[in-house]
């Protein structure tokens, strides 16, 4: 059984609190059915929570009402008109299948001027971030059961958040990837907490991200924090929604301090302001 989705946009803010049961409004994230957004969709009743997959990753699922919603993360790469599907199977070998319309946006670009040695690796560098970029792959494929309490999350440091999220950048005037998460400015020393309770899987010193740590909130909804002169946590603690856990800093390949805040659903890295209070997507 086939059936499409439409989807629409939810225009409340965030509250803190953690959901028991069934989820609220205020506690999900806004829906930006775009590259890099996120998308809901109604699996329906039943007894026990589907399993959901989209491009074979594991899709967040949580109860609202008294039906399951998945949460889906839309890659940056997604073409707009594209068609995601999203594969559930339900309790008794059913499944059934939902498609997803990605929509446009237009992201603006960026030019910036960082060290040679940032864009133009030496052999060394090079071999150095190819092992770090499998390490780090293999991180955020991290797909633990237990459900968050809420999406709902803190921002991580105080700060002028930007709307970097998307930007094409240039270094150098050379093409990179899309930028995948949101610059926060903030002096360095600046403490940066947890934006939502979960457990520390990876903790590091990397070449382009500096000292990284990552924290899992279970279903494949991840957060990374970068840039940071000191990391104040361990890969296994478990951490309280604003929790410390490093200062920010100027590590890795930067042009000065400020907070690297990424959100991954489903491997798919989206845009955070989609989960902060009086925060706008893009």
């Amino acid at each position: 059984m086939k059936r499409r989705w439409f989807l629409t946009s939810l225009a409340s803010a965030f509250a803190a609190p953690t959901w028991l049961g069934s989820a609220r409004s205020a506690d999900l994230p806004r829906t930006a059915v775009v590259p890099g957004g996120v998308a809901r969709v109604d699996l329906g009743l039943s007894p026990k929570a589907p399993k959901a997959r989209v491009n074979g990753e594991r899709v967040l699922v949580i109860r609202e009402g008294s039906g399951w919603t998945a949460i889906v993360g839309i890659p940056l790469d997604a073409k707009p008109g594209a068609k995601l599907r999203v594969v559930a199977e339900l309790p008794g070998g059913v499944t059934q299948a939902f498609e997803i319309d990605v929509a446009p946006k237009q992201y603006a670009t960026q030019h910036l001027k960082v060290p040679p040695g940032k864009v133009d690796l030496s052999k060394q560098d090079l071999a150095r971030y190819e092992r770090e970029r499998a390490h780090l792959d293999s991180v955020l494929r991290i797909f633990s059961e237990t459900a968050p309490g809420t999406l709902s999350m803190l921002q991580p440091t105080p700060g002028e958040r930007s709307s970097s999220f998307g930007l094409r950048r240039y270094f150098n005037d050379q093409a990179r990837n899309p930028h995948n998460g949101m610059d926060i400015a903030a002096p360095a020393g600046t403490p940066v907490v947890a934006a939502n309770a979960g457990r520390v899987i990876d903790a590091g010193d990397y070449f382009f991200p500096g000292q990284t740590v990552i924290v899992d909130h279970g279903q494949g909804l991840l957060t990374l924090y970068a840039h940071l002169s000191s990391i104040e946590t361990r890969v296994g603690t478990n951490v309280a929604a604003g929790a410390p856990i490093g200062k920010v800093g100027a590590t890795g390949r930067v042009t000065g301090p400020h907070l690297h805040f990424s959100v991954y659903l489903n491997r798919a890295a989206v845009d955070p302001g989609l989960f902060l209070p009086g925060s706008q997507s893009g």
